[in-house]
């Protein structure tokens, strides 16, 4: 089943990419220019195309059975994802107390049997991280978990009382995934995996050769193939519960936990998607692939490196664009990412000589040289080069080519030790994930931009 899910991979990056040309429109009340009709049913075409193989080998598959694979889903029902409660599982494990925490043991344990594995102090299965009763199926966009048949919003009983409900409203994956920019640009997120990723790439091709009449090619040649790996890394988050508030069974403190711990992880996982170095326990991000283009801001070929950074300009924002292009990767959700000061210096840089009202980063939603441009402050803004520590970075590229791939379910560790003078605890949040760029050439990058 791992071409299946290859191929289904690509065919949800191929649909979010579409997805995302639809809600940009919508967004601004409006119908496709012609370069987005044209784009959309290309995307359309490409994921078209991908049906067939994906059905003789979901045909193949359901010959030998259905796959065998350890999963976090554990098939809570409806009832028993609302009685869910964090709080009570993490006093329980501060204690080291399950009585009437029977469920969130229970729940622990089923998902450490079915991954394998053994939590720091409990798991928390999928179906509750996802504030759903669960059922893992293959969609059009992949391997996703869906809400069980049980699961009826127009009925109270029956789950309509658990939509309803504040406490589970949010999901810890939905608010982690949410506040990712990467992701809203476009990221293709690999969930569910299992063991080390290997990812086959085709990196040269065969050689062509002119011959004469009844000649022979002269040598051989042939196309030649790579791998893009990911292998688990783990990323942890923490927050301190005083001990009254963990004595406090509310929504609020529910509400509290879980948000805490998913802002912070989202926020070291965008990161590391854009500057993570690759040394340290960290993933390598766009800016430390080796492979990515490279401008330097204020070259006019964008070849030329000032020694400590320079403004950037008009043409360092075509230079980026170009770089993608020449390696035939200008294609998919190609967008451009930067921080808000970059932002600024743009708004007030002239497009050309002498016409000050034309400036960099224009109105719309394609501000910047007709594509959309994603702001985070999650683009470093303390690179140094020279004798420059304050430079910021410029991202360009087709964003579906980063890979962030999530294994196993949320792991919570514990710790009554390092706050127990003050009775409170100490939990943390532990999950392993990895991120992997398709093709370097996908990207380009500016990491000099003067912005004072």
């Amino acid at each position: 089943m791992d071409n299946v899910r290859e191929l289904m991979h690509q065919r949800a990056a191929l649909i979010s990419q579409a997805r995302a040309l639809v809600e940009m429109a919508e967004s601004a009340n409006r119908n496709f220019n012609a370069d987005e009709e044209k784009q959309y049913a290309d995307l359309v075409a490409q994921a078209d195309a991908l049906n067939t193989r994906i059905d003789r080998q979901k045909s193949l598959a359901s010959l030998t059975g259905s796959e065998s694979r350890p999963d976090p889903v554990i098939g809570m029902g409806a009832k028993d994802v609302q009685r869910y409660s964090f709080v009570r599982a993490i006093r329980a494990a501060a204690e080291n107390n399950w009585r009437g925490a029977e469920l969130e043991r229970e729940a622990s344990e089923a998902t450490a049997q079915a991954l394998g594995m053994s939590p720091r102090s409990f798991f928390v299965p999928a179906d509750v991280v996802a504030g759903r009763a669960l059922q893992r199926v293959l969609t059009p966009y992949g391997w996703q978990y869906q809400p069980r048949a049980d699961m009826n919003k127009g009925t109270a009983t029956a789950g309509g009382n658990l939509i309803a409900t504040d406490l589970l409203s949010s999901s810890f994956i939905e608010l982690l995934r949410n506040r990712m920019l990467v992701q809203r640009a476009g990221a293709t997120i690999l969930s569910d995996l299992v063991g080390d990723v290997a990812i086959p790439a085709q990196t040269g091709s065969a050689t062509a050769y002119w011959v004469a009449e009844k000649g022979d090619v002269t040598s051989e040649s042939s196309a030649t193939i790579g791998q893009v790996t990911m292998r688990p890394k783990t990323v942890g988050a923490y927050t301190d519960i005083s001990r009254k508030l963990l004595k406090q069974s509310s929504l609020d403190v529910e509400m509290f936990v879980r948000n805490d711990l998913a802002a912070v992880l989202a926020l070291a996982l965008d990161l590391a998607a854009l500057h993570g170095s690759g040394a340290s326990n960290q993933p390598t991000g766009i800016a430390a692939t080796n492979g990515i283009g490279l401008v330097y801001a204020g070259g006019v070929s964008g070849s030329t490196d000032n020694p400590n950074g320079a403004a950037p300009t008009w043409a360092d924002i075509i230079n980026l664009e170009t770089e993608v292009s020449i390696d035939n990767a200008d294609v998919g959700m190609l967008a451009y990412m930067t921080n808000a000061r970059v932002r600024g210096k743009l708004k007030q840089t002239a497009k050309y000589a002498g016409t000050d009202s034309v400036t960099v980063w224009g109105d719309g939603a394609n501000p910047l040289n007709g594509y959309m441009a994603h702001v985070s402050n999650q683009v470093s803004r303390a690179l140094t080069k020279g004798t420059s520590t304050d430079l910021s970075a410029i991202f360009f590229g087709n964003w579906a080519d980063l890979l962030i791939g999530m294994w196993g379910a949320l792991d919570i560790l514990v710790d009554t030790i390092t706050l127990s003078k003050a009775g409170g605890v100490r939990v943390i949040g532990l999950n392993d994930c990895d991120i992997a760029v398709r093709h370097a050439e996908s990207f380009a990058a500016c990491l000099d931009a003067v912005t004072a």
